[in-house]
């Protein structure tokens, strides 16, 4: 008996009345009994749209023509809005956006977490273009171009997006696409180099090469010479992060300021760091009114990285203990807070999915406590948060799932009230949600 053959998707476009955006950015609507995403679709419009997938509970669709378009739909600035993957909301005027965003954390916190906050925070924004000061981008040698891609994955994310340049990016690299494919053609590792990070300080940036073959002499000349001429340091990464060091120039580093309270943090190319600067200083200084420390308290900061909050609120609080898993990011810290002349900081190396109840620095008791998780959320640790005493709790989300989650947890199992709440548009035109949460004991 032969391969049972696979069902082919009907060429006839389906026409979508859409009714919402999904959390990745794509028109909801049904047909028949059946949900169906649709990318390029806004809520309000009715499309016909082309089918690219199906599945048992939902089918997945892209906008071929509008039928009914909506009032927020606005011409994408970005030519290549339509094929490349960076971008999932160009389309959607950008306080639309926002409002879109301000409703998810809505949604999540009341359908996941069943809890609403007090108040609701006015929603924190900046300037929607330039933006990004980090970003892991896709290269690709392809035969029929003669060249490198460099960029965002196409929307379907198999290939890369061939564009010429990219408007959310940090300037350095926004305008320099084109040029990095020239680079990267002209080495004779050309087809051998996955991706390119970048990374922009206040002052510099700083592009990161991963390459699967070594490099050969000429290589290496080509990159101190591109180096020089476009005023971006080079390194190299063979194998993992720790095979990461620096090409060119002989001496390097990235920094930026946090300038409302005197701070300066250097960090490496592949260290976190918030991706918008603009919107990581309004955070900081919402992060301060919100947790409010004063001058006796103690603050506890959960997943501190090299310093980003630890150090800001060390300018207000009487002592911050920050705890981050990542012992290369302590260190940051640590230099972060010598460089500054800050003596009231300590930093310890913690896998926070554990029981640290023992630690000696938790038996110190907090008066605040600050949680910066992963996307994954910090579940683990709210019993911990709990037992440290702290009368106020401030946490910052990069997914508003699991802060709705464990804000759940942190009403239900652990005597807080949930305050306030409200989002951080850290990543314009796409659809990533960051928010804040405060919680007080009950």
């Amino acid at each position: 008996m032969g391969r049972r053959q696979r069902r082919r998707l009907p060429a006839e476009p389906i026409t979508v009345a859409i009714s919402d955006l999904s959390h990745d950015g794509r028109g909801v609507g049904r047909v028949g009994d059946k949900a169906v995403f649709v990318h390029g679709a806004l809520p309000g419009e009715v499309v016909n749209a082309r089918l690219i997938a199906r599945n048992r509970r939902f089918d997945e669709a892209v906008c071929t023509e509008l039928v009914q378009a909506s009032a927020e739909r606005v011409e994408p600035p970005c030519p290549w809005f339509e094929q490349c993957g960076g971008c999932a909301l160009q389309h959607l005027e950008y306080a639309a956006q926002v409002r879109f965003k301000h409703k998810r954390l809505v949604d999540n916190l009341e359908r996941i977490g069943g809890v609403t906050p007090r108040e609701w925070l006015e929603p924190l924004t900046g300037t929607p273009w330039g933006y990004r000061r980090r970003a892991r981008l896709s290269a690709r040698w392809v035969d029929g171009k003669g060249r490198v891609l460099v960029g965002f994955r196409e929307k379907q994310g198999r290939f890369v997006a061939d564009v010429g340049h990219c408007r959310v990016l940090h300037p350095d690299f926004g305008q320099r696409l084109e040029s990095l494919s020239n680079l990267l053609g002209r080495l004779s590792v050309a087809d051998a180099v996955p991706q390119i990070e970048t990374a922009s300080g206040d002052a510099g940036s700083a592009i990161v090469i991963r390459h699967l073959r070594p490099l050969e002499p000429a290589d290496l000349m080509i990159l101190k010479g591109w180096s020089d001429e476009e005023g971006i340091a080079v390194y190299l990464q063979s194998k993992g992060p720790d095979t990461v060091h620096l090409l060119w120039p002989e001496q390097h580093q990235l920094d930026y300021r946090i300038d409302d309270l005197d701070l300066t943090l250097n960090f490496h190319p592949q260290d976190f760091v918030q991706v918008n600067a603009e919107m990581n200083q309004k955070l900081i200084a919402r992060a301060i009114e919100l947790l409010a420390p004063g001058p006796s308290d103690r603050v506890l900061d959960l997943f501190c990285g090299l310093g980003n909050f630890s150090l800001a609120l060390a300018r207000f609080a009487a002592t911050v203990v920050g705890v981050e898993g990542v012992a290369s990011l302590i260190d940051a810290a640590r230099a972060n807070a010598a460089r500054n002349g800050i003596e009231n900081t300590r930093f310890e190396v913690a896998d926070l999915s554990e029981d640290v109840s023992a630690t000696d620095w938790f038996q110190m008791q907090f008066d605040g406590v600050l949680i910066d998780p992963p996307r994954s959320g910090a579940l683990e640790i709210l019993p911990v948060v709990a037992a440290s005493g702290a009368r106020r709790v401030l946490y910052v989300s990069c997914n508003p799932a699991t802060l709705a989650r464990d804000a759940g947890a942190l009403v239900r199992d652990h005597g807080y009230g949930l305050v306030s709440a409200g989002i951080a548009d850290m990543f314009p035109h796409t659809a990533h949600v960051e928010s804040i949460a405060l919680f007080e004991r009950s």
